[in-house]
């Protein structure tokens, strides 16, 4: 829906209803089509007895105002907005939303003040509905809700993965620094067992490199060789760390017992994350693309949805915020960036597409050594990213579109590889 598409639903018999949300009290104003308030803003409680007293309220005002459709218009701050949202849908009304940035810049407009409050929110929101500045509502259903779930979900645990990690690095940071000398990977097998049982440097000492050997091969079937007891005994013998005390030694066996559920957790989240991709249908041609992984692809689509409701690439550019913008005035030209006005998850899941083909997926690597070495502009490194990024989503959006398989003899294009041949 376009802009002007938009301003023809503002028409006159259209009562718009601007709405602050909050964790509690939601507040209301409702306006006319042609700006003027309704009456003052009123509040809701934010339970069903509220909701239903919010649709007695339009009733009286529909029909007060002589008004024949609704339309409400939400700031999405936060996920307080989707049990209103929903519900509203439910029973047959319009709502759209409003970028909480424009809010965020139209407050001074109204009194010239900085003033923000719930009753001046509602009324911006609804100002900005009359003036076309919204867009529509959309919540994913099926396996392409299931799919955004997961890949936040997944999110979640590894944050809380790379937390307790960076917690054990801290501990070994001060009372025993040497180790990851020795085990450059923590969560390695042998690793992880060396630091269940015996992770201080006066254990490893008393059990000298026999008994450290001895010790390994009792949890790990392929356990270290004597040259890794060797070098572990050498860095314990000569560390330079503190005495741990019990209360040390405990608080590592708890964070060590939090990493292994949190790398379960993510086992199972990514096995159930490739059943969805594949239920989707179009998975297996996202998958097909050397460098794409199932994760990247799951957190692709649970932030697109169903790619069914676009008509052009271009728009999940713009939704990504990935789309270029320029600030020029005059005789000056401004430099062009991205606008980052859109899903940053979603453009986190095409730059880590992006850094994986251009390392793995030969026509992409390719196209990235061009753009960095190209005599005329040549690019730095995250903006050949972005570019390659851009690649892939046209590459993505073709296969899911044509539902085909991918080939590396199409990527690049005739145009392209006359580029690369003359460079």
């Amino acid at each position: 829906m376009n802009h002007n598409q938009k301003l023809e639903l503002i028409q006159p018999g259209v009562l718009i209803m601007g709405m602050d949300m909050a964790k509690r009290t939601h507040w209301v104003q409702p306006m006319l089509h042609n700006g003027m308030s309704v009456g003052k803003a009123f509040s809701f409680k934010n339970n069903k007895e509220g909701f239903e007293s919010l649709l007695a309220k339009i009733e009286v005002l529909k029909e007060a105002n002589r008004c024949h459709t609704v339309i409400f218009g939400l700031e999405p701050t936060g996920h307080y907005w989707r049990p209103l949202a929903r519900y509203l849908i439910a029973h047959n009304y319009q709502v759209v939303l409003v970028n909480p940035y424009h809010v965020k810049k139209s407050k001074e407009l109204d009194d010239n003040t900085q003033t923000k409050n719930d009753r001046k929110d509602s009324r911006i929101i609804g100002r900005l509905v009359i003036q076309g500045h919204f867009f529509e509502t959309y919540f994913p259903t099926g396996v392409w809700a299931e799919l955004r779930e997961l890949s936040r979900t997944r999110s979640q645990i590894k944050a809380r993965n790379n937390a307790s990690l960076n917690q054990i690095r801290a501990i070994l940071d001060e009372y025993f620094p040497e180790y990851e000398t020795v085990f450059r990977t923590l969560t390695g097998k042998a690793s992880m067992h060396v630091l269940s049982h015996s992770p201080m440097p006066a254990e490893l000492r008393q059990l000298g490199e026999d008994g450290i050997i001895a010790e390994i091969r009792n949890g790990v079937k392929k356990g270290v060789g004597p040259k890794k007891a060797k070098l572990l005994y050498y860095a314990a013998v000569n560390t330079i760390g503190l005495p741990a005390t019990q209360a040390v030694r405990r608080k590592l066996t708890m964070l060590l017992d939090s990493l292994r559920q949190l790398q379960d957790q993510l086992e199972s989240m990514e096995e159930e994350m490739e059943k969805q991709l594949h239920a989707t249908g179009i998975g297996p041609y996202i998958l097909s693309i050397p460098g794409v992984g199932v994760v990247t692809a799951t957190g692709f689509l649970g932030e697109i949805g169903d790619p069914g409701r676009f008509t052009s690439w271009k728009q999940i550019r713009k939704l990504s915020g990935y789309n270029l913008v320029e600030q020029s005035s005059g005789e000056r030209q401004g430099r062009r960036t991205i606008s980052k006005r859109g899903r940053s998850a979603l453009r986190n899941h095409l730059y880590q597409m992006a850094l994986m083909v251009a390392c793995k997926n030969e026509p992409f690597k390719q196209l990235y050594r061009h753009l960095l070495h190209r005599n005329q502009n040549p690019l730095k490194k995250k903006q050949a990213l972005v570019v390659v990024a851009m690649k892939l989503l046209r590459v993505i959006w073709i296969l899911i579109t044509k539902k085909e398989c991918y080939d590396p003899s199409k990527v690049l294009g005739d145009y392209r590889n006359q580029q690369l041949k003359a460079a």
